[in-house]
């Protein structure tokens, strides 16, 4: 069972989450909490999976409280649904260590797709997300005339930048692909010289932008 937390200040929405998720057989609605500094407060006393988390809260925002519950359970996956699909807000969500972005007017199997993904630890973009952030590339690429930067990269490293975006840890990668770890920690760093990227958030956008990012 996924043991999913539901915060946010509505009760309405609340209530409607927590009966969406109940009707899922593998899903467990372990709490709701109407802000920010409860949803962290609940998440260091009950082990919890995936957190669908609102952004604008009371007594603490989703975006702090996203960074609260990320630095002290690791294991925990938070869930964002947003009203911004800019690239620039996307990044702070990353940033703040969400691993999704779904917009507030998604489709109810769009929601339940996204808390099956972080679960197990993948990225999830809704399929509107990922068309504005790929169209916003390759605008930025017609407009400075530069090639596709993926062509740079190695097949190795193309595979250590897909693991990236799929959540893996240096480590798993290095079990997965038959490496060492100081073997993928050296293909990692060169991907993002290559890039010119300096993040895991800015790896996940970087893949999203590039279609390879997939969707449960």
């Amino acid at each position: 069972m996924i043991r999913v937390l539901v915060a946010d200040d509505h009760s309405v929405l609340r209530e409607g989450l927590r009966s969406l998720l109940c009707r899922q057989a593998d899903m467990e609605v372990v709490g709701e909490a109407a802000d920010g500094r409860r949803a962290v407060q609940f998440c260091t006393q009950v082990p919890t999976e995936v957190v669908l988390m609102d952004i604008t809260m009371p007594s603490m925002n989703g975006i702090e409280a996203t960074k609260r519950i990320v630095e002290s359970n690791p294991d925990t996956k938070v869930t964002i649904p947003s009203m911004h699909s800019d690239e620039s807000y996307v990044r702070r969500l990353l940033k703040a260590g969400a691993r999704t972005c779904l917009l507030k007017e998604s489709a109810q199997n769009e929601v339940v797709n996204a808390v099956r993904s972080v679960a197990v630890g993948k990225s999830y973009f809704s399929p509107r997300v990922k068309t504005i952030l790929q169209d916003d590339y390759m605008r930025q690429l017609d407009n400075t005339g530069v090639d596709d930067t993926y062509e740079l990269l190695s097949p190795r490293e193309r595979e250590i930048l897909q693991a990236i975006a799929e959540g893996l840890s240096n480590k798993e990668m290095a079990a997965q692909m038959g490496l060492s770890i100081y073997t993928v920690e050296t293909h990692r760093r060169h991907l993002l010289e290559k890039l010119n990227l300096h993040t895991t958030a800015d790896v996940i956008l970087y893949a999203v932008r590039k279609g390879l990012v997939h969707q449960a």
